[in-house]
Order: structure tokens, then C-alpha cells, then sequence
């Protein structure tokens, strides 16, 4: 097993020379990502002793703790697809994470085992449109009824990320008991995709599907941690998730930083270079704090996670503030990105409009920062009445 230090490097000579590559393919050229593209990086990463930061090494990963995956993460988040060629991006990211604490051993071998592999993706279909549950999950309206063989599942879902291609999709689904996570193979025929929603993101194959649950049948195996525990096993997954999408737009916010900074040393405006203006160096001064900042908050975080567990109140509250905080600070790290570019910014060719667009979902995916901040100041709150 390489030294924390060396599988860094290696990963961002990894990154370097494979992924970067293809992503101006996807960026520049208009290459779809899809599976052959992802299943190209991941058999690179492999073979580069990558692979896997979030993955057992029994399943090929490399085994590493939340303070260990987050340089890596953000080493692989330098490019839109290191993510996704190290086996660490959404869904699978907190799919991975959740299968492992709550399959069983049945279902550890059928799903968890691809999944952490590579060999297959995965969806969860959580979201559902309107009156159903959103960032509020009490409103979940999407059924499990029991039957003599199984179960019965009917509803709409939409923003179910790369369930087109997915291997299989976790479903919640409110059962007699309450909320209830289902594993269901993508070949159910009671599981429709219908229309891949035209989202700003573009670089998760399979994008963002509506799918309908009609007559739905799985099998009693089918329920993920028992009927009526969907929303304490949701728990499992967010803080992980969330710090996972952290790490991995820090890295990409890092890179935007360095592409301005060297535009600006190197373009010349008003008879001196651009970097020489007062208003350009408070918009580097400003990246470099964030990031700083960013790094700072996540590095705390995945420490919380791995002392307190990743369901504990410590971990969920830390997430929260992490997410929240990072979200925001990339996106302004892009934006003046793009502003410091001039024209150029917002041609895509030059990749930090491409960056932007990608990142503004952030702020949504995982928990709106309106959201968590209704939540962190709950937290707050309760602690002092």
C-alpha cells in the first residue's frame, strides 16, 4: 500500500495524463460521457493503483478513511471526470457508502461488490415531482404495498441520477411501516425510464431520468435494512456524500483558480500585465481564501466522520456546514474564474464556463443550502433553549 503522500501523487499524475486528456475530448470535441468512457478511465485508474478511494480493498478499492479520501478526492476532482475514473462520483459515491453499512450478506455480493468494483453504476430514485417529496421527505408519495411474494411498488420519481445504464436503483418507497429503501434490478419491467430531464450538468453518464414505478413487483430480499428505516439508512449516506461532493468541486475550484491566475500573469491590458491591477488581485486574493477555507472546513469534517461515524449528530451538523460553505465558496471561485478570463471566461474552450455551469447544481444536489441552513441553525437552536 503506497504512503498517503505517494498515492496523492499518483494521483494527480494520474489525472494529469489520462483524464485531462479525455476531458477535453468531452469539453471541446462534444464526446458523450458515457460507460465506454467511464469504464476506459476506471480500467486506467486500476492500473495506475487509483482506483477506488471510497471502495474495500476487497473489492479493489483502496480502503482509505474520510481524512485520508480527502486529498485524494480533491486530487481527483481537478478534472470533471477524475471523479468519475476513480469510482468516487455521484450516486455511487454515497451508494457505496450505504450498501456497505446496510446490505446484507446477500445482497453485499449481488450489488455491493459490482458497484464498488466499477463494473456496474447504480442509481437512487428519491426525488419525486411535485407534491411529492423533494428537499422535504415527509412527503414521499411513492407506495410499497406487501404481497405474498414480496412487494409492490408504485409512484413517480424524477432527478434520478444515471439511472439510464444503471445496474440496479435504490428505491424509497413509503411501506406499512414507514419510508423504506428497495433494491430494484434495472431490468424490472414495473421500473420505466422515461425522459432524460435537460439539466446544466453534463458529466455523469446517464444523466438526470423521470422514471415510473408501475405494479413494481420485487421480492421480499429486495428491502434494503428492514421496512420502515429508509429515512434513518438516508442518514448513512448524506454526510458522506456531501463531503464527497465537497472534495471533489474543491479540486476542480483549484484548478479554475490556477487557469486564472496564470491568464492574468500572462495577458497584458492598459500597458502592464492584467495580474498587476488592483481589482484582479483581490478576485486571486478572494479564490485563494475560499479554497484555503474550503480545505480547511472538509479536512475537519471527514475528521468528525471518522470519530464519530458518519450517522452520528456531530458528523450530520459538520456535513451540513461543510457542504453549505463549499458549495457556495466554488461557485465564487469560478465566477470570478470566469471574470479574470475576460471574453474567454464564457467560451467553453477554455473551461471555466464549463466549470461554472457544472457547478451551480451543487448547491442543490445533496441538501439546497437554504435547507441545511434551516437545519444547522436548528441544531444551534436546540442547544441553547
Amino acid at each position: 500500500m503506497p504512503t498517503s503522500q505517494e498515492l496523492l501523487e499518483r494521483t494527480r499524475a494520474f489525472v494529469r495524463d489520462h483524464v485531462l486528456p479525455v476531458e477535453h475530448e468531452v469539453v471541446v470535441d462534444g464526446r458523450t460521457v458515457d460507460d465506454e468512457l467511464r469504464l476506459d478511465l476506471q480500467r486506467r485508474a486500476k492500473q495506475a493503483g487509483v482506483f477506488g478511494p471510497l471502495s474495500a480493498p476487497e473489492h479493489g478499492g483502496l480502503g482509505l478513511t474520510a481524512v485520508e479520501q480527502a486529498e485524494v478526492v480533491e486530487a481527483a476532482g481537478y478534472s470533471l471526470l477524475g471523479a468519475l475514473a476513480l469510482n468516487c462520483s455521484a450516486p455511487d459515491d454515497g451508494n457505496i457508502h450505504l450498501l456497505d453499512h446496510t446490505a446484507n450478506p446477500a445482497q453485499r455480493e449481488r450489488y455491493l461488490a459490482p458497484l464498488a468494483s466499477g463494473s456496474v453504476r447504480s442509481a437512487i430514485a428519491m426525488t419525486e415531482p411535485a407534491p411529492g417529496a423533494g428537499s422535504d421527505p415527509s412527503m414521499l408519495r411513492t407506495t410499497a404495498e406487501r404481497t405474498a411474494d414480496g412487494w409492490v411498488i408504485n409512484g413517480e420519481k424524477h432527478f434520478t441520477t444515471g439511472v439510464e445504464g444503471a445496474a440496479f436503483a435504490i428505491v424509497v418507497a413509503l411501506a406499512e411501516d414507514g419510508p423504506t429503501m428497495f433494491l430494484v434490478d434495472r431490468d424490472n419491467p414495473g421500473m420505466v425510464v422515461g425522459r432524460r430531464m435537460r439539466t446544466l450538468d453534463h458529466s455523469n453518464p446517464g444523466g438526470h431520468s423521470e422514471v415510473v414505478f408501475r405494479d413494481c413487483a420485487v421480492g421480499a430480499d429486495a428491502v434494503l435494512g428492514g421496512v420502515g428505516t429508509g429515512m434513518e439508512h438516508a442518514q448513512v449516506r448524506l454526510a458522506p456524500a456531501r463531503l464527497n461532493f465537497s472534495m471533489t468541486w474543491l479540486g476542480l475550484a483549484v484548478r479554475a483558480h490556477e487557469m486564472a491566475a496564470r491568464h492574468v500573469v500572462e495577458r497584458t491590458a492598459f500597458g502592464r500585465p492584467v495580474a498587476e491591477h488592483g481589482m484582479a488581485q483581490a478576485h486571486v486574493a478572494d479564490n485563494e481564501i475560499d479554497i484555503v477555507a474550503s480545505r480547511a472546513l472538509i479536512r475537519s469534517t471527514a475528521a468528525v466522520l471518522d470519530e464519530h461515524g458518519a450517522t452520528s449528530s456531530a458528523a450530520r451538523h459538520a456535513a451540513s456546514i461543510a457542504k453549505t460553505f463549499v458549495s457556495e465558496a466554488v461557485w465564487r471561485v469560478f465566477d470570478r474564474a470566469v471574470q479574470l478570463h475576460g471574453g474567454l471566461g464564457v467560451c467553453e474552450d477554455h473551461f471555466v464556463a464549463r466549470f461554472l455551469v457544472e457547478a451551480r447544481a451543487f448547491r442543490i444536489y445533496e441538501g439546497p443550502s437554504e435547507v441545511l441552513r434551516w437545519s444547522i441553525a436548528r441544531r444551534v437552536l436546540r442547544t441553547r433553549s
